[in-house]
């Protein structure tokens, strides 16, 4: 980038010069600090994680809990092992460490392997209470085939010679070879430090949609065989570029919420099933400038337009949170600073209400449409050389809210560097050049004790029964079709947005306008008869003689023994219905009518939460199905859904 250098911004010991396209957007992506120190004494807090012998992969979803393949709780208490994805800050020499953050050059492989064998590395994770790793890495390194240098790997000999991705091959399998679930972590597009107006501010920031997609199927088939692979997180900090907000729905090239849906459902059915999908929220979006508008939105607007993919049970949100930044300040100090909080400028109280409201919701409200687990894959402080009142305390309130969640976390980062015990800080396990450890345990970190807290801090255990699932449709763009046997039949409704619940759910609500849908198996299950039968209805050829249920109405019927599992759209009028054959004895006859072209009529305590917000929406009760929709073409009409015929399960 070419433009007049307006100054420094300098956060946490990161250095960026600031230009004039980028100075107004710099703090969206305030860099997240290196790391602290860590040991552990007696190996305490270890009991509090998972070993290889007490979960069974792979790992999956039931409401807002991840459980294994038994169905017991497995809480991630993860920590950011980084370095492959990249350190080097963008200027200069990549053989600088002084170009690289906080002086640590990675040498493209995970940081650490320079100075301690990756067992002794791998052994310290387990120690202090860790039993996943998020392992970065960044497209470019898929495809550079520059062998690293032995200065990068000198105390693994073993790994002289290799390709950065053949080096992360074995960082993924010494993890999962001693016990830890492995969540791999798309961070960055390029292989430098991570969060500026950089070239890495999307998935598709200086590559394609297609590519980046590519690039997942790729990574995803690598490790299928190695199910202590559980995951696969889509993009980090998504983030405003400097002429570009990214966006939540609005079907363009910069729709995170699309292009995270799609590539999530490509993953889950061409490369692996088992994996666990992990979408975090927009970072930033806005020009941080007082006056102008800008802010974090996080996990917000999950509240009004989730994801549902075509495996229930594998979807996992996650957010990021630091002191140094705030609901609408960016990180930045000087050029880029707003005077909005930072989240260490509020109160316990104020803090808990911001966290949960920008994250923790998704987790806590049950029945809903988004309801899913909440991992906060990035948090950190300072360690030794942290002297603020206000980021200590801001740790510790923080520390407070996941262990009142019960949530999932993963701490930023787990190594660092460390001379003399002296370094960046951050992580919570430091080697120094000659290979000795400083840890968080060591006796004058102040975070033990917080650290403790939260990994061995109670929670829910054991089995996790299973759950109803409730589920959106939004074909608001184009086809969202979350059956795995309709996406393999051909299209059903040709030139229409087609709509479609996932496999063992049913349709059980409808908006007036918005085209939205809310699907469900709650009270019964599985409804879908194993012959797969299946009936495109566009007329009213099913509804009998003298059951006109909506008079004077267009009425798309399923016939008898069938049940809608999805609809279809021409603009903004319902076009076809889709009814899929139920076991014999499993619907009942007797039904209602349910209007909603004038108001939400959604029964007296409607769950699924409002899956179509600012429209009008109609929804049977739990132990209905819907077995038809009907709508008017009249003067002033859209031909949109008005009316619900509602029958009882058998």
């Amino acid at each position: 980038m070419t433009s007049t250098s307006l100054g420094t911004v300098t956060v946490r010991g990161f250095s960026v010069r600031a230009t004039l396209a980028a100075v107004l957007l710099l703090a969206p992506l305030a860099p997240a600090p290196a790391a602290a120190a860590a040991q552990q004494p007696g190996g305490e807090a270890a009991a509090s994680s998972g070993t290889a012998a007490d979960w069974t992969p792979p790992l999956s979803t039931r409401g807002r809990w991840i459980v294994d393949a038994n169905g017991n709780r497995f809480k991630l208490r993860s920590g950011n092992w980084h370095g492959a994805s990249g350190t080097w800050n963008g200027s200069g020499s990549t053989e600088d460490d002084a170009n690289h953050h906080a002086g640590e050059n990675s040498g493209r492989v995970p940081l650490g392997l320079d100075r301690a064998p990756m067992a002794e590395i791998v052994s310290g994770f387990q120690e202090i209470g860790i039993n996943s790793i998020r392992l970065p890495f960044s497209n470019e390194m898929i495809h550079d085939d520059r062998p690293v240098t032995d200065r990068a790997v000198a105390a693994n000999p073993s790994l002289r010679g290799r390709t950065p991705l053949q080096v992360y091959d074995a960082v993924v399998r010494g993890l999962t070879d001693a016990g830890l679930a492995v969540i791999l972590n798309n961070h960055t597009n390029t292989t430098r430090w991570c969060c500026a107006v950089d070239g890495n501010e999307r998935w598709n920031a200086g590559r394609s949609t297609e590519t980046w997609e590519n690039d997942w199927l790729f990574m995803a088939r690598r490790y299928q065989d190695n199910k202590r692979v559980v995951g696969a997180d889509l993009y980090n900090e998504v983030r405003r570029s400097v002429w570009d907000d990214p966006n939540w729905g609005l079907g363009d090239g910069h729709d995170w919420f699309a292009a995270s849906q799609h590539v999530a459902d490509r993953i889950l059915t061409e490369a692996d099933p088992d994996l666990l999908i992990v979408v975090e929220g927009i970072n930033w979006t806005g020009i941080p400038v007082d006056g102008f508008a800008h802010g974090r939105p996080t996990l917000e607007p999950v509240r009004r337009l989730s994801h549902t993919l075509v495996d229930s049970g594998k979807l996992v949100y996650s957010a990021h949170f630091y002191d140094y930044t705030g609901p609408n300040h960016s990180g930045a100090t000087g050029l880029g600073e707003t005077s909005d909080p930072r989240y260490r400028d509020l109160s316990p109280a104020e803090l808990t209400d911001v966290v949960n409201r920008q994250a923790l919701y998704v987790a806590a409200e049950q029945d809903q449409h988004f309801t899913a687990p909440v991992w906060i894959s990035e948090f950190g402080v300072g360690g030794r050389e942290e002297t603020g009142a206000a980021p200590r305390a801001w740790f510790e309130n923080f520390v407070d809210n996941l262990v009142r969640a019960d949530a999932d976390f993963a701490y930023w980062p787990l190594v660092g560097w460390h001379e003399d015990r002296k370094g960046n800080g951050w992580a919570l396990l430091h080697w120094d050049a000659a290979g000795h450890r400083m840890g968080v345990y060591d006796g004058d970190d102040w975070r033990a004790a917080a650290w403790t807290r939260l990994v061995r801090a109670p929670g829910r255990t054991g089995p996790v029964a299973p759950v109803a699932s409730w589920s959106m449709l939004s074909p608001d763009h184009g086809d969202f079709v979350a059956s795995r046997r309709m996406r393999a039949l051909p299209d059903w409704n040709p030139g229409a947005r087609k709509a479609v619940c996932p496999d063992g759910q049913r349709l059980l609500g409808l908006s007036h306008t918005g085209n939205r849908g809310l699907c469900t198996d709650v009270s019964t299950g599985s409804l879908a008869n194993p012959s797969g039968t299946h009936e495109v209805v566009t007329d009213e050829r099913h509804v009998a003689p003298g059951q006109d249920w909506a008079s004077g109405y267009t009425k798309l019927q399923c016939p008898e023994g069938q049940f809608l599992t999805g609809y279809s759209v021409r603009g903004s009028a319902v076009s076809a219905a889709l009814c899929t054959a139920a076991p014999a004895g499993a619907l009942g006859t007797s039904g209602r009518t349910v209007w909603f072209d004038r108001s939400d009529n959604r029964g007296p305590a409607p769950r699924g939460g409002d899956f179509a917000y600012g429209h009008y929406k109609g929804q049977c009760a739990n132990d209905e199905y819907l077995a038809a929709v009907a709508y008017t073409g009249r003067l002033g009409s859209s031909r949109t859904p008005d009316a619900l015929y509602c029958r009882k399960l058998g």
